[in-house]
């Protein structure tokens, strides 16, 4: 039985993560191959990958209340064995309805991985920089998808994103099968019945409002890009740089671990979040779009890395960062519908706008977050 912090336990969680995380890097294409691809609106586009999104989601809530009881040695290669097979059937269709069922089931399934991985990270010696590490094989992951995807879809047709989802997904299945640890049952598993403290549902808040611009924003991204004229060619020069940068965020952030403040870092992120989000959807030309696509999943990154340590404090039961896939992805699965009414509705300027408005919200939840912590400090020591 392999232990939580033994090198094969953290390379299958490493892999975990870049596989059930695969909405961050793949969105842009993603959605951008169901409208021009599949000749869906940009509606319906968005819906599809909210209702993968909303699997992930409906999964994580239930599992992350269990997670201090389960055991969870099989429980992710499960799900991403169920994940790869439904996304496999569904290069076999162009139907909608089909589409929308296996993009529900197939979250329900990258859920059920993801959340026993993020739980299980949480119980390592150091979770935030396990979280890090997974981060940085997801922007490594960025940079080969959008280098070689476009590229594949183009020669093989639409269908080609969902055959590469199913292997991305495969490969999490075998690894996570080999080498994932059982969870360990810790001295603190009896607070599991108590309620999360209120700074805890604060950072939970104000991430998934930071989520919602990041997927609003991220999903659109090609579509912007395509609306302004920009070749092909641009389009995937300025993906890849993203990938590229992507990388980086992980690294910085473990070699910043103690000298900067988690709540100081994720109220500059969601600032920072909300100006790029403006300068990507308001950009009339090449330079800004491209200064702002790169530097848009760095923010995120980065910021969520202090966040998840954050939470592995602030719970010690594992429960916090168990839900990490539903925090994510209840921002996410809504970020590509409402992305898309907008668009429609408005023009793509208008994600800027509420992409700002969302993060200033969440501003002020993280320093809330703060606050009640530092009280509850103050009321133990009193």
């Amino acid at each position: 039985m392999s232990h939580v912090n033994a090198l094969g336990s953290r390379a299958s969680m490493v892999i975990g993560h870049m596989a059930g995380m695969i909405d961050m890097a793949a969105l842009p294409i993603w959605v951008g191959v169901l409208i021009a691809g599949y000749s869906l609106v940009p509606t319906q586009a968005g819906a599809l990958p909210t209702l993968f999104l909303f699997g992930v989601v409906i999964a994580s809530l239930v599992l992350s209340q269990l997670f201090h009881r389960l055991p969870g040695r099989w429980m992710p290669a499960l799900g991403f064995g169920l994940s790869a097979a439904i996304f496999g059937a569904m290069s076999t269709t162009a139907t909608y309805l089909l589409l929308m069922a296996g993009h529900l089931a197939a979250g329900v399934c990258t859920g059920l991985a993801l959340s026993f991985t993020h739980g299980t990270m949480g119980r390592t010696s150091n979770p935030h920089r396990i979280f890090a590490m997974g981060n940085l094989m997801l922007g490594i992951f960025a940079v080969l998808f959008f280098g070689v995807a476009p590229k594949l879809i183009a020669d093989f047709g639409p269908p080609t994103i969902f055959r590469i989802f199913a292997a991305v997904m495969t490969v999490a299945a075998v690894v996570t099968a080999a080498l994932f640890p059982a969870n360990s049952a810790r001295e603190d598993v009896r607070l599991g019945g108590a309620r999360l403290p209120r700074p805890v549902w604060l950072v939970i808040a104000a991430t998934m409002l930071m989520a919602l611009v990041q997927a609003m924003t991220f999903s659109f991204l090609e579509r912007m890009g395509v609306g302004r004229g920009l070749t092909q060619e641009q389009i995937q020069a300025v993906l890849v740089a993203a990938g590229l940068v992507a990388i980086t965020p992980a690294i910085f952030a473990a070699l910043l671990e103690k000298r900067l403040s988690a709540i100081g870092v994720a109220c500059t992120g969601a600032l920072l979040q909300g100006l790029v989000a403006i300068l990507i959807s308001w950009s009339e030309s090449l330079a800004p779009y491209a200064a702002g696509a790169v530097a848009f999943p760095f923010i995120m990154i980065f910021t969520h890395t202090f966040v998840f340590g954050h939470l592995a404090r602030l719970d010690p039961t594992g429960r916090a960062v168990a839900a990490t896939p539903a925090v994510l992805m209840s921002g996410s699965m809504i970020g590509p519908l409402l992305g898309g009414i907008l668009a429609q509705s408005a023009g793509y300027p208008a994600i800027g706008i509420a992409a700002l408005a969302l993060d200033l919200t969440a501003i002020v939840l993280f320093a809330a977050s703060r606050s009640q912590a530092a009280r509850v400090m103050a009321a133990q020591f009193n």
